[in-house]
């Protein structure tokens, strides 16, 4: 693995390099993290073509009017504990709430009640602790943000598409969002309290483990299951009588968005 630092980014990583002596991190990844300035110019050498193994087969799935459309190779929906980034694609309409009045239909209108980002802090490396350093306390501050925007909580909300890059994310998340305390997610799990028939749906997707990274669609496809959750189109992923939904998206190094939905009619 290739690690390049710039020098901006180099004076940016000093908390980090703080939390990762104490963590006793490998040598190759300190000395990368002090390593000097690559030369200037443009990158020299050709990347190899990109192609599918032989006999590979791809199947396309397209929504047509929300905007998702990804590749996926059948058969690797096998269980695993981090995603697989796929090729996909997303697009995502928003309008205002005098073009929705004007134009409509008004009754089909999903509303962004409350949103926003956070990026990392000194919390998150201060502790030395593998659980703040990818995300709890970004995604926590953002979630509390997002619920002080839209006026609503944790306990208004009726369904969650998350970012589960990894298997323990998913659980992390639970306590960031308030879901649980920290260090009850795992009992909540068990209770079956964020699937169907329980209190919430998380991922009704299947999150990112399921159907793929596809990296910057990733967020506006939440956006996209959460809008057909809400107008009640999710077919047999419905959750029913989804009223609000909240998106969660992160990225190390970092950045949380949390985005709080909630249908109009």
């Amino acid at each position: 693995m290739g690690i390049a630092v710039t020098h901006e980014q180099r004076d940016l990583a000093r908390p980090v390099r703080a939390w990762l002596t104490r963590a006793a991190p490998p040598e190759e990844l300190r000395r990368r993290l002090d390593a000097p300035e690559p030369p200037a110019g443009p990158p020299t050498g050709t990347p190899p073509p990109r192609r599918a193994s032989s006999g590979s087969t791809y199947r396309r799935s397209t929504v047509v009017g929300v905007g998702t459309t990804r590749f996926e190779k059948p058969g690797t929906r096998d269980r695993q504990h981090w995603d697989m980034a796929r090729e996909a694609g997303t697009a995502a309409l928003v309008a205002s709430a005098r073009f929705v009045a004007e134009h409509g239909p008004e009754e089909r209108a999903v509303e962004i009640a409350g949103q926003a980002m956070t990026t990392d802090t000194g919390e998150s490396f201060a502790s030395g602790s593998c659980v703040d350093a990818v995300g709890r306390p970004m995604s926590r501050e953002a979630a509390r943000r997002a619920y002080e925007a839209s006026g609503l909580g944790i306990e208004d909300v009726d369904v969650i598409e998350l970012h589960d890059c990894f298997s323990v994310n998913e659980p992390l998340t639970y306590e960031a969002l308030g879901l649980c305390a920290e260090g009850a997610s795992g009992k909540l799990v068990e209770s079956g309290a964020t699937t169907y028939g329980g209190r919430r749906v998380v991922n009704p997707s299947g999150g990112l483990i399921s159907k793929g990274h596809p990296l910057g669609a990733t967020g506006p496809a939440q956006a996209a299951e959460l809008v057909r959750q809400l107008r009640g189109e999710a077919a047999d992923r419905q959750v029913p009588g989804a009223r609000v939904g909240l998106a969660h998206n992160i990225g190390l190094g970092g950045a949380a968005v949390v985005t709080l939905l909630r249908r109009r009619a």
